[in-house]
């Protein structure tokens, strides 16, 4: 798994694929193709295409921390 080239949110693109959810989480994309399918993940379909809205994204992880912190 290589590691993320984005050092902050605002360099992410505006609709993440899979690869990319992968490399920012730092999971490896079996992993992140698991993640996508779970309920409450932000993922669409666009054809045979699974892409994430950056915001989205970086609103689940917001609320992923505020969980764990409780």
């Amino acid at each position: 798994m290589k590691r993320s080239e984005y050092r902050s949110y605002d360099e992410l693109p505006l609709m993440l694929s899979v690869a990319d959810v992968s490399a920012v989480l730092g999971i490896s994309r079996a992993g992140a193709y698991e993640l996508v399918k779970t309920d409450g993940f932000p993922a669409m379909k666009l054809g045979a295409r699974i892409i994430v809205p950056k915001e989205a994204f970086v609103s689940w992880i917001k609320r992923q921390s505020s969980v764990e912190e409780k």
